[in-house]
């Protein structure tokens, strides 16, 4: 293989299947470590293998096949930790080919050397954004060698074809820069736009942001991500805003964008807006929002239905549809039949009242977990004993199901224990109240370590044990608690598999109690759908979660906390929307011995 030559797809699966022979079929078995062929000497991998040859890379049998690396972002890797490695703070970033945040990170450190800001740290901030615009230089106009390498390679790392010598502003770079204006909905043609939003476009370039549809994308939200980056950003000049996305998914950034797109709209000042659903945003809503909706407020308002579609018909044992809103309706002031069932039905469905209207209540449940959180709820959840007497207060103040946990890990001595199992008799009173109970389980829970198989196997069959001990009957649904905000790859690597462990357990115990998840939106989701929850308890109430953003109630959603108070003094209490013919609790136990 000569050195100008490329690997391939075919020549990394066989290195790979030939690795795993050496380590565990060849007479002598090799050990685990991948080394390029360089090691120790001065010569280089030939055909660019150099960033293959490492632990975790796509040749190596221990991981998943994660396909081939980018010789350009290889290319780009090599440069920045060679150039900026004496940098005061500099990362450096991995070298192989995968591009990533390291590596953006790396870049957006490099940018800062070059701008003279020391020591670098891995944030485009407001020093750093400060600095680019006080520069004012776009790369055409670039006479500095090191920021045309920079740019150059962002425009690499982020799919873009650029000059293959670093050094070179050339044709490819332009065109690529000036289609990346587009993608973020901007002018590069205007002048005035093109040099106000460079400061805006450089740290995008520095960042994971897409600006072009991904897949799974949804052209209709790329259209809205592009709008809200021309009026907002490019012509309104909202200071806390950036460019959002342009990848046709509604996440994040996104979400936070779009809040301060209907403050903005609603009457705030530009130099007030935070994207936070505040006191100010809520009364701008009751007042403003609650109107007669025309032009942009409306747009943003039809804008929000869509990104929370579809929604489910039906009811929540025997669900079907689901309904969608139509793209056409966004861009209309007319209350269409389609627009105004599509509300009816996302009302129904969040068990809010079905005005059919823009009224707050309707806004909030668009455009935050929680939604309105003063709007009644019949559930509620606490770690405090329900004696007859706390039972009866709760009863009085409307709720008719109250979570207790069923068990805790600490002992009485542990600085962190809370005394939060339910007690011997507590369900009988809790029924005899005229409440249901919600049985919970939770130990810890509140960080990634806590989840594992083991863990989840070990729980389940706890759990099961604590139900019976209580006598909470067959059937009864057990609410297992992810409580902080887990990432997919979180998902992914741990909470799955603890779910899967909670299953298992249960199984071999004979399956007498379900098993629901409570947490995000997204991790109820997706632990419904892929290890099989049958009901989601949502952490509504912690609406600035990742997984609370951008993600719809789950469809099996059976409970969601949008609150959390004190009821009496040293009484603390989670407030739980109970959805109407989801899960019933338990209403009755079985016969005591």
């Amino acid at each position: 293989m000569r050195l100008n030559h490329t690997a391939d797809e075919t020549m990394l699966r066989a290195i790979r299947s030939l690795i795993q022979h050496l380590r565990e079929e060849a007479p002598k078995r090799a050990g685990v470590m991948i080394l390029p062929h360089s090691y120790n000497y001065d010569t280089e991998c030939p055909g660019n293998l150099t960033m293959y040859a490492q632990q975790g890379s796509t040749i190596d049998p221990a991981v998943d096949w994660i396909g081939l690396s980018d010789i350009y972002v290889f290319a780009v890797q090599r440069w920045v930790n060679a150039t900026y490695a004496t940098a005061p703070g500099y990362v450096r970033c991995p070298e192989n080919g995968r591009t990533g945040w390291s590596t953006m990170l790396a870049l957006t450190q490099g940018l800062q050397h070059e701008l003279g800001i020391s020591p670098t740290v891995q944030n485009f901030g407001p020093g750093t954004f400060n600095a680019v615009k006080a520069r004012g230089v776009l790369p055409i106009q670039e006479s500095q060698p090191n920021f045309i390498r920079l740019y150059n390679s962002a425009l690499w790392c982020k799919g873009y074809w650029a000059s293959l010598n670093l050094a070179l502003w050339n044709g490819d770079s332009q065109a690529s820069l000036e289609a990346l204006y587009g993608h973020a909905g901007l002018s590069y043609s205007d002048t005035a736009q093109r040099n106000a939003m460079w400061p805006h476009v450089v740290k995008a370039l520095m960042r994971m942001d897409q600006f072009r549809l991904v897949p799974n994308g949804d052209t209709t939200i790329q259209t809205i991500q592009k709008r809200l980056n021309q009026r907002y950003v490019a012509s309104v000049g909202i200071p806390a805003m950036g460019l959002v996305p342009c990848d046709g998914v509604y996440g994040r950034d996104v979400q936070q964008g779009f809040m301060m797109a209907i403050q903005y709209e609603i009457g705030i000042a530009p130099s007030s807006i935070n994207g936070y659903f505040g006191p100010g945003t809520q009364n701008g809503l009751r007042t403003v929002g609650s109107g007669t909706l025309t032009g942009n407020l409306r747009y943003l308002f039809r804008a929000a239905c869509y990104f929370n579609s579809p929604v489910m018909l039906g009811t929540p044992q025997v669900p079907h549809g689901p309904l969608l809103y139509r793209p056409d309706d966004i861009g209309t002031d007319t209350a269409t039949s389609t627009h105004l069932e599509w509300l009816r039905a996302f009302q129904q469905f969040s068990q809010i009242p079905q005005t059919r209207t823009n009224d707050y209540t309707t806004w909030a449940q668009l455009l935050v977990s929680s939604g309105d959180t003063g709007r009644p709820a019949g559930g509620c959840d606490c770690i405090t004993e329900i004696t007859a007497a706390r039972g009866q207060a709760l009863f009085a103040a409307g709720y008719r199901i109250v979570g207790r946990y069923l068990d805790e890990h600490l002992p009485p001595t542990d600085p962190y224990f809370r005394n939060k199992a339910l007690k011997p008799g507590e369900p009988q009173a809790i029924l005899n109240a005229g409440l249901r109970l919600l049985p919970l389980f939770q130990y810890n829970g509140t960080q990634l370590f806590n989840f594992t198989y083991q863990k989840g196997y070990d729980q389940g069959k706890i759990a099961h044990q604590k139900a019976v001990e209580h006598r909470i009957p067959a059937g009864a649904c057990i609410y297992f608690a992810v409580d902080y905000d887990a990432l997919d790859i979180d998902i992914d690597s741990s909470i799955k598999p603890y779910f899967e462990g909670v299953k298992v357990g249960l199984a071999e115990l004979g399956n007498r109690y379900q098993f629901g998840v409570y947490g995000s939106r997204n991790v109820c989701t997706r632990v419904s759908a892929d290890v099989g929850a049958r009901w989601s308890m949502v952490g509504g109430m912690s609406w600035g979660y990742s997984g609370n953003l951008g993600f719809p109630l789950p469809t099996n959603w059976a409970f969601n906390q949008i609150r959390e108070y004190e009821f009496q003094p040293g009484w603390g209490l989670d407030h739980d929307v109970w959805r109407d013919n989801a899960d019933p609790g338990v209403s009755a136990l079985e016969p005591g011995e």
